[in-house]
This record gives structure tokens, C-alpha cells and sequence, in this order.
């Protein structure tokens, strides 16, 4: 058994990083060498609905676990969003239990050991030891995986669809961190012969909560007392790699330079080649999603899942191209640009920019026939998306016609055309508040944004008058994002009642009775709870109230599942808005909480004596009036019971094609 430690100061300046040298496949296979197949983001069971796509995530992980028998591994590894319903449907959860038990049940041996102390590895489960390790149990494949975003866990017993695969003894789920004040993340000790693996893991969690807790210093890996420099460290990981905000997003530097491989969910973009960090000596390998999820670009490059090869500290990466994907083909045309061909003021303009359309949609169908040739297993319909800017005075024509032309064609006859139009911005007009929206609003960033991500940027770009004085950014974008995403339609008035008694509550205790006063100590109140423990005590005590008080006025809408799960805690402040709802999706599994069905968190609030008319009837007088006659209004009701307050690196040669990556990580140099 080996002991774990947390890494010191002192190892930090004092590390050794051995040569990681990613050797030809010939080299790295025998008794000594771990073979590993990577994947990330399933999404198994999207558009299961869906007339043509409803196979996409059953071909693709059947394509996957067949690829890791053929290939003999000795285990798979899963980067998190196995599905992609927080709720799988009972047929998604049968096809995936039939060929997990058809391609990794078996009589083969498992021939690695775990040294580590399961009960720490796995401590969610009532069976904390490997599945292969069980008397019960016939396994030739174990499966390690984290939960993602879209399959993370929830409710008071905080269990995902991975938990059900693993108290059957499919699937071994680690990573799950219980705590939100500190996270320990201790590895699974994994030994092959003389190879020693470190698997680390951890679970999705919210990015700015994370990003907050890495800050804070509160985040800690865990490394073995013993022969700490001939381990192997592989990290897998499910968060946002891109920025997608100042804290909406994990940046490679938070994590540990005695890492070898960062193993990254999350991200849909396949970019399996390993990247080296040349701050941390790192390589990270982000293998993508096996299906497209969205109609953005990142889901158009080919998929890869990847075969790692462990000996010692030397490793050979091997990407496999997934021959079940469908084809998706994406094209940006700017009508501006075509001048030669049409205008706005061009007789029949319309009719021609629809037959231009009609020939890019042509072209990239013929492409896809192409590459289709030789490959039986490829869907035979692809899907197709041309985004169309019409800025400059074109008109648009109607879709809905233009799309019964490739019904029998495309996957997605219903979303082929999709217009945009650059925003403008007109000096002339003098609003009563002057916000330049081409800053919030641009051709291609626009479609896939979370609601959220739309407040933060619109307060960004807003002047100092039109700046939210009683709630916070982040929570009206959480409160919208609950309503967007769950059709939680009481998150925005619960969390901004909520949010108005407690202040009154602080208001009234400071004694503060002045309008000038009370805007000053409002924002003070707001700014000292921001990113603070204080603000998720708060949020839970919210949603425990909102629950009671639904419970309370028999609103059963939304379920007796998703109720019984309202009580879990979110990393947001209280208080929201009305704002328009973005379109989703981008290329990625987005922070979307795995859909409706999800029932992570709802609406939070206090209970109050009115109905939910009470939000249509008074909307648009809150709108109109100051924080002082809020304050006023809001004391004339009774307070709620029970308030709770450069180091040099060696040349990296990349190959694009699917054989072996060669890459070469080079020794620190000794410390100053």
C-alpha cells in the first residue's frame, strides 16, 4: 500500500521531470506497457428521438468499445458526458449496459494491479473496490471514468447515471468530490509489470467555483511518499479549456507541473494531438466528442478517439479515426463579398442569393459523397450548415422552403441556412442609455453563447448607469441560465424576491433610512458577498426555501424526481432579471447542465403570500421604481423565519495523420 502526501513547496522548486519520450509503437508493447483507449463525450443518447440521427451515440460507442477489444487494452478511459441526459432514457441506459457487458465482460485477465486504497478512490459507491477485483464479477475491460457536466451528479445523495453503472459493476467511477470547501484529489495507483501509472481524476464541477478554489489554493494532488519520479501522472479532466469569461474557464498553469498527460474533457474540438505546455512541462490531449452535438465549428474536424501506450516515463499516443461519425460540413459566406453576382438593389436579388445558396449546399454535398467512398460504416445522410451574412441590405428567404430541396439529402433539413448580420452601431440615435451592442452582439460569437455568458458580456459593455446595483451579474446570468435551460419558470422573480428581503433585512439592521444612504450600502452589501462562501450558503438556503414553498402550493410541474433534487447547492449569487434567451450551442458540450431533464437546480427563493401572478401583475412597475421605494414597498411585508445570514523545449513534430504522434518532453533544468 503506498501513502499519499500533498505536494510541498519544496518538491515544487526541487521536482525532477524525467525525459518523456513518446516512442514508435513496436517499443511499447509487452508485459511492461499499459494500453490505454481514450475517449471523452459520448453524449450517448442525443437526438435518440430524432428520425435520423437517433443511432449516431449507439454506432459511435459501440465503434469504441469494440476498437478497445480489438486492440486488447487494458482498460478504458472516459474524460466525463458518457450521456447526455442528467436522466437517461431506459433505452439509452439499455444499450449502454448491453455493450458494456458484451465488449468489456469476459474471460481475459486483467493484468495490472491497484496499489492504492480503493476506499479512497472509490468512496461514492456501497462497493469501494475495482469491478474487476470483484468475486461476482467475469471482467476483461475495466472502464474508469469521471462524470461530466451534462451526467454530473445531483440531489442529496449527489448520484449521476454513473453511479447506476457502477453499484451494476460496469463501469468504475471516480473523481467525485463531495466537499466545496477543499478538494484532495488522490490518485488510483495503477502497476503493470515494472510501469507504475498515477490516475487522477476529477469530476465536472462549475468553472468559477473551481477557478475560485484553485486561487484559494484549495485544490490538492495528492503523490505517492515513495518513488515519486518513476510514476507516470495522467490527469483526466472536464472543464472549459477555452476563456469563455475572467473565471469561466480553468487555465492549464492551475494545474501541477509533475504531470506527464492532461487527458481534457469538455471540449468537443478534437485536438488529440498532445500539446506541450511549455510553463508546465505538461502534454494535454483533448480527443474531443464522438458526435456532433452542435452545428458550430468545432464539431466539424474529424474525430479521433486515441490509444495510449505507457512504459515507465515513456509514452506513444496513438489517434484512431471514428468511421461511424456522421459527416458534418460547415461554410461561412459573406453575401457582401459577391458584389460581381448580386446586390441589394439588384432585380429578383433574393431569388439569386437563394440560388447561390443552393449551389454552396450542392457543393459541399458532392464533398461529402466523396469522402464517403470506401467508408460502408459512415452514415450515409451528413449534416450540412452554411451561415449566411446578409449585412448591407439583403433580404432573407424563407428556409423552410429552401430546405425541402435536401430533405432526402441532409441529416438536418430543418437548420441548413442560418442568418447573421452584423450589428451596426448607429451614432446618430441618442438612447437613453448608450450601449455599444456590437461589443455584446458579433457575426460569429454570438450563436452557441450560454445566456449567462450574454448577461456578463452585456453588463461589460454597459455604461456605469445602466449597472446592477442590487443583484450580481453572475447570479441573474444563473437564474437565466435556470430558466433557459430547465424551463424553470420562477427562477428569476424567487431569486430576486430572495435577494430584496435579505437586503432590506441588512438595511434595517444598519439603520440606514436615507435614499442616498441606502444605494451606497446596497452596493457595498453586494460587492463584500461576491465569490465568497457566504454567497453559496445563501444560494442554498434559497433553493431549500423554494422547494418548500412549491411543495407548499402543490405545483407539481416539474416533477417528484426534480423535486426531490432541488435541494442541491449552486455556485451563483442570487437575484436575476428578464433578458432574452440566446440560441445554444457551440463546439462543445457547453456549460449546459445536461438539458431539462437535468433537475439540478431550480428556482431559488423565500416562500411569500402571493401566486405566481404576482411577477406578470407588477413587472413592469419594479422596473420603474428607485431602490428606495423598493425598500419602502418591501418593508410593509413580514420578514421570513429563520433567515440565515520558459524553460527551452526540444522541436515537437506534430503529424496530422492518423498514425503516431512522436513528441519529446525535455528535463527541467536544475533550480536556481
Amino acid at each position: 500500500m503506498y501513502f499519499l502526501q500533498g505536494k510541498t513547496f519544496t518538491d515544487h522548486l526541487t521536482g525532477i521531470v524525467s525525459h518523456l519520450i513518446m516512442s514508435s509503437e513496436n517499443t511499447l508493447d509487452d508485459e511492461d506497457t499499459f494500453k490505454i483507449l481514450i475517449a471523452t463525450d459520448v453524449h450517448l443518447g442525443y437526438l435518440e428521438k430524432d428520425a435520423i440521427r437517433c443511432s449516431d451515440s449507439y454506432n459511435t460507442l459501440n465503434e469504441i468499445l469494440k476498437c478497445a477489444k480489438t486492440n486488447q487494452v487494458d482498460f478504458i478511459l472516459l474524460g466525463g458526458d458518457l450521456f447526455h441526459e442528467n436522466k437517461p432514457s431506459r433505452r439509452c441506459l439499455h444499450q449502454c449496459i448491453s455493450m458494456l457487458r458484451q465488449y468489456c465482460m469476459g474471460d481475459s485477465p486483467v493484468r495490472f494491479n491497484i496499489l492504492s486504497d480503493q476506499t479512497v478512490n472509490f468512496n461514492t459507491t456501497q462497493f469501494p473496490w475495482v469491478n474487476y477485483q470483484d468475486e461476482n464479477l467475469n471482467v476483461s475491460i475495466p472502464v474508469f471514468s469521471i462524470h461530466g457536466n451534462h451526467d454530473d451528479p445531483t440531489g442529496a445523495e449527489g448520484l449521476c447515471a454513473l453511479d447506476l453503472l457502477s453499484a451494476s459493476g460496469l463501469v468504475n467511477h471516480f473523481g467525485h468530490s463531495r466537499s466545496v470547501e477543499r478538494i484532495e484529489i488522490s490518485p488510483i495507483l495503477l502497476q503493470k509489470g515494472s510501469t507504475k501509472l498515477a490516475l487522477y481524476g476529477l469530476g465536472s464541477i462549475p468553472d468559477e467555483r473551481l477557478y475560485r478554489m484553485f486561487v484559494n489554493n484549495q485544490v490538492t494532488m495528492l503523490r505517492p511518499k515513495e518513488d515519486q519520479d518513476e510514476w507516470f501522472n495522467l490527469f483526466t479532466i472536464h472543464q472549459n479549456r477555452s476563456r469563455h469569461g475572467p473565471t469561466n474557464y480553468i487555465p492549464e498553469q492551475f494545474l501541477d507541473d509533475f504531470l506527464d498527460l492532461v487527458v481534457w474533457g469538455h471540449e468537443h474540438e478534437c485536438l488529440i494531438a498532445p500539446a506541450r505546455n511549455e510553463q508546465q512541462l505538461f502534454y494535454v490531449t483533448q480527443p474531443g466528442s464522438s458526435v456532433a452535438t452542435s452545428l458550430s465549428p468545432g464539431e466539424a474536424t474529424k474525430k479521433h478517439i486515441g490509444l495510449l501506450k505507457v512504459k515507465g516515463r515513456k509514452m506513444n499516443l496513438q489517434k484512431i479515426p471514428l468511421k461511424t461519425v456522421r459527416q458534418f460540413f460547415i461554410q461561412d459566406v459573406v453575401l457582401g463579398d459577391y458584389q460581381d453576382l448580386f446586390t441589394p438593389d439588384t432585380p429578383h436579388a433574393t431569388k439569386k442569393v437563394e440560388e447561390f445558396c443552393y449551389a454552396k449546399v450542392t457543393e459541399m454535398l458532392e464533398e461529402a459523397e466523396r469522402e464517403r467512398l470506401g467508408c460502408p460504416l459512415t452514415p450515409e445522410k451528413p449534416l450540412i450548415r452554411l451561415r449566411v451574412d446578409y449585412s448591407g441590405g439583403f433580404e432573407t428567404f424563407n428556409t423552410a422552403r429552401f430546405s425541402q430541396r435536401f430533405v432526402d439529402r441532409v441529416a438536418n433539413p430543418k437548420d441548413i441556412i442560418h442568418f447573421l448580420r452584423r450589428r451596426e452601431q448607429k451614432e446618430d440615435i441618442k438612447d437613453e442609455f448608450n450601449v455599444d451592442y456590437n461589443k455584446l452582439v458579433k457575426t460569429t460569437a454570438v450563436e452557441g453563447l450560454r445566456a449567462e455568458d450574454l448577461v456578463k458580456r452585456y453588463f461589460e459593455a454597459a455604461e456605469q448607469k445602466v449597472q446592477l446595483s442590487l443583484l450580481t451579474e453572475q447570479g441573474m446570468g444563473k437564474a437565466i441560465q435556470e430558466f433557459v435551460d430547465k424551463d424553470e419558470k420562477d427562477a428569476i422573480e424567487e431569486l430576486s424576491t430572495y435577494q430584496l428581503e435579505k437586503t432590506q433585512r441588512h438595511l434595517q439592521a444598519r439603520g440606514v433610512n436615507t435614499e442616498q444612504d441606502i444605494d451606497t450600502e446596497i452596493r457595498l452589501f453586494r460587492d463584500s458577498k461576491k465569490n465568497t462562501t457566504e454567497e453559496e450558503n445563501d444560494i442554498r438556503e434559497a433553493m431549500n426555501r423554494a422547494k418548500a414553498h412549491r411543495l407548499e402550493r402543490g405545483d407539481d410541474a416539474l416533477g417528484a424526481d426534480i423535486l426531490d433534487e432541488l435541494a442541491e447547492p449552486m455556485d451563483s449569487d442570487e437575484g436575476s432579471a428578464p433578458f432574452p434567451a440566446p440560441t445554444r450551442g457551440r463546439g462543445r458540450g457547453g456549460r449546459g447542465r445536461g438539458g431539462r431533464g437535468r433537475g439540478r437546480g431550480a428556482a431559488a427563493s423565500e416562500p411569500k403570500p402571493a401566486g405566481r401572478g404576482r411577477a406578470q401583475k407588477s413587472q413592469a412597475a419594479t422596473q420603474s421604481r428607485s431602490i428606495m421605494q423598493a425598500f419602502q414597498a418591501s418593508s410593509q411585508r413580514s420578514p421570513w423565519k429563520g433567515a440565515t445570514t520558459s524553460h527551452t523545449a526540444d522541436a515537437i513534430s506534430i503529424d496530422d495523420s492518423d498514425e503516431d504522434t512522436p513528441v519529446m518532453k525535455t528535463s527541467r533544468p536544475p533550480p536556481k
